[in-house]
């Protein structure tokens, strides 16, 4: 049985539902693993009684690798299941959180479970070879003990010189030198991590750890260096979205941009198809917002407008989670939350391609979808700063500039940060302003400033560029503003600058084929005009930085970056891969027996919404308290075209006699032996016990959200919300493509 032995774990919740061995154990993947493919593969000996041990071990140290924490667990946890005193599965699982690359304290309410893992595997030290004593130590001291104590960098520092007395040790353990590459990435020490990370594929020319270590150390650094990683960990690693998304970021800071639009593209694709075989949602694959907000901006820069737009969007119209995904990420300790990458990917789209009655719009379908939280607040106000600049109204643009300021000045008093992170546009805001008020002394010296500041926080690693949440270099935005003007060397140079911080820009390209054809350097200019032809090669059609060059009568044919070969971007070209924006997908097989011992299927309600709650038994008091909760609104689900069905493993005899049960108008199903269940992930395949889950699945029989662990969902008032989104969505998404 699993854990057994296990004694140490926070104390076992007897609840039902609940993990028997702790609380550590009540959070993470429940159901068993399977042999992955395409996740490339890597070796870690470890001393088990179960040979077969062996084999999930691997995987799940192959997962985390790659960074693909929450299956890594699901690996990790097996090898308990078969061997409840492995050590080295407990030392696993802990560096799923604990791993050199997370920086939580080590105090946070998340990490402690971790914590507990780690402390099972100290417990069991004495079992394992003096090898994997060693590993087992490394992390003890590191996150335990003289640990505690120390703050980030000393814990990091130490924590490398564990691992490195380890390599010392142990030269031929490939493990070893990847997990001290892992700890000691990038910065001051990039060249020194390279040429260990270059024994590391001497021995093993496809470890997915080398090559994935490898992007990561040169990514901000010299990105050029990572390249030969960049074209292998993808092809190593197939069936991980990480694998695709990482050469996506030295491809961008290359210039590389249909390249890392095909990775980015890959990634999404390969996300969004383990979240359909597996019945995960946006807001639980920490990968996939970032992958399709990150593609979203690479799409900007191909001039693809209505792709960025739809990815955006498809990311707000996604399901949400009411903790996680409510009003931000801080409930998430992986992903960036849903709605916050969508929000980035729509305003940025929009005011990078001028759209402006879309960002001022308040009643229609396009309307950016705007929270009441600060953050929210502050964006909204630098939008329409902008919006109404481009429109010409200026003195509403005044007005909506110095609202920016007042909500960052109040901000500032709870977050000192705040307005040293709104610097760079706020006086980009500003400069803009100025210029359209004919102020070109002092707009040239606000965003000149601007530029500035941007450059210094690129170089300290401060500039967020993971994608960017600014629309434009400034550089870019001040070599407008000379074009603009008449100032047209002035512009080249800002120009140039712009282009030294994002090659390949095609708004940069654009002004600067401008500047040079109106200082009479026309085969400058050609070759700009070159170069964006080659970028925009798949662009939308009128757009207007577009056509201002081709007006020139220059004569040029694309120029791809001499860099590295690129593949032209074409979404369709990569359509085998899967769906690339997230739809619900279809549900499971759901085959009960109602009370009169008839089969119930899920087809039979094609046309109307279904509620589906698993629960346990008439004697859960929680099933009990969220089955009466749901009931309350009985003609609520009937007014919204919705039935809902309660399963559990009871007989139908049962159900039909049960005095609890016996006046909820729900139907009662019966699921034999727990098969449904375990199709819908209901089920607790490591403890074999059954789970708590509420499942929303639509009028096409498709799931669009759920929530399974040890307590039933009790939020009543978020379903209903929830299910009249998905009669709204299925009534206007046709309205909402984009134009």
């Amino acid at each position: 049985m699993l854990l057994a032995a296990s004694v140490a774990i926070s104390r076992a919740d007897d609840d039902p539902g609940h993990s028997h061995h702790g609380t550590a154990f009540d959070s993470g993947l429940r159901q068993r693993p399977w042999k992955m493919e395409g996740i490339g593969h890597t070796h870690f000996p470890i001393t088990t009684k179960v040979p077969e041990v062996q084999e999930w071990f691997d995987q799940g140290n192959t997962l985390l690798h790659s960074f693909w924490f929450e299956e890594a667990e699901r690996s990790f946890r097996w090898c308990l299941k078969l061997d409840p005193d492995c050590a080295m599965a407990y030392w696993g699982l802990a560096r799923c959180r604990l791993n050199g690359w997370a920086r939580d304290p080590l105090d946070a309410p998340e990490v402690k479970r971790y914590l507990d893992f780690l402390n099972e595997a100290i417990r069991r030290k004495a079992t394992v070879s003096p090898r994997e004593r060693l590993y087992i130590e490394a992390w003890e001291t590191a996150f335990t003990g003289a640990g505690i104590t120390m703050n980030d960098e000393e814990r990091k520092s130490f924590f490398i010189k564990r691992l490195q007395n380890l390599v010392l040790k142990f030269p031929d353990d490939v493990e070893a030198k990847a997990l001290f590459v892992l700890a000691s990435l990038g910065g001051d020490h990039a060249y020194g991590t390279e040429l260990v990370i270059q024994q590391i594929l001497a021995q093993e020319p496809d470890h997915p750890g080398a090559h994935h270590y490898r992007i990561h150390n040169w990514d901000g650094v010299a990105p050029e260096q990572g390249l030969p990683s960049c074209l292998r960990y993808g092809l190593i690693a197939p069936n991980i979205g990480h694998a695709d998304h990482m050469p996506g970021h030295n491809y961008t800071k290359l210039g590389l941009w249909h390249e890392a639009a095909r990775a980015m593209d890959s990634a999404t694709r390969a996300e969004l198809r383990y979240m359909n075989q597996q019945m995960a949602l946006p807001f639980e694959t920490w990968n996939y917002s970032h992958n399709r907000n990150y593609l979203c901006w690479i799409q900007e820069q191909l001039g693809m407008v209505d792709a960025s737009l739809q990815g955006a969007r498809d990311l707000l119209a996604a399901p949400h989670e009411p903790k996680e995904n409510k009003d931000s990420n801080d409930g998430n300790p992986y992903a960036e939350g849903v709605v916050d990458e969508g929000m980035t990917a729509l305003v940025r789209v929009l005011l990078k391609f001028e759209r402006w009655d879309d960002v001022l719009a308040t009643s229609n379908s396009v309307a950016i979808p705007w929270r009441d939280i600060p953050n929210d607040k502050d964006l909204r106000a630098f939008a329409e700063t902008l919006a109404y600049i481009g429109k010409g109204d200026l003195a509403k643009a005044r007005v909506r500039l110095q609202d920016l300021k007042n909500g960052l000045h109040q901000r500032k008093e709870k977050a000192k940060e705040t307005e040293a992170a709104w610097a760079v546009d706020l006086k980009t805001t500003e400069g803009i302003l100025l210029a359209a008020e004919g102020n070109l002394l002092d707009a040239t010296r606000l965003l000149t400033y601007a530029a500035d500041l941007e450059k210094k926080a690129r170089e300290t690693g401060n500039y967020q560029n993971d994608p960017p949440d600014n629309p434009w270099p400034v550089n870019r935005v001040l070599g407008d503003v000379y074009l603009n003007r008449g100032e047209h060397r002035l512009a080249v140079e800002a120009y140039e600058r712009a282009l030294v911080q994002e090659p390949y820009d095609a708004f940069t390209l654009s002004g600067l084929a401008r500047a040079h054809f109106a200082l009479d350097e026309r085969t400058k200019a050609e070759n700009d005009y070159g170069r964006l032809l080659h970028v925009w090669s798949g662009a939308n059609t009128n757009l207007r930085w577009m056509a201002s060059v081709a007006a020139l009568g220059l004569s040029a044919k694309p120029i791809p970056p001499t860099l590295a070969p690129e593949r032209p971007y074409r979404p369709d070209a990569l359509a085998h891969l899967g769906p690339l924006n997230w739809e619900p997908y279809p549900a499971p097989e759901l085959d009960c027996l109602d009370v009169n011992g008839e089969h119930v299927r899920l087809k039979g309600f094609l046309g109307k919404n279904v509620l589906l709650i698993f629960y346990l038994n008439d004697e859960c008091v929680h099933c009990m308290e969220q089955l009466q909760a749901i009931n309350k609104h009985a003609d609520d689900w009937s007014s919204e075209n919705t039935v809902v069905l309660g399963v559990s493993s009871v007989s139908p005899e049962k159900n039909k006699d049960s005095a609890k049960l016996g006046k909820f108008p729900m139907r009662l199903l019966s699921d034999h032996d727990h098969e449904n269940a375990r199709r819908f992930a209901s089920y607790d395949d490591f403890e074999e016990i059954e789970l708590h889950s509420t499942i929303l699945i639509d009028t096409k029989g498709r799931v669009h959200w759920k929530r399974t662990g040890g307590n039933p969902f009790a939020d009543v008032e978020f379903l209903l919300q929830s299910v009249k989104k998905m009669n709204q969505q299925a009534n206007v998404r046709a309205d909402i493509s984009p134009r």
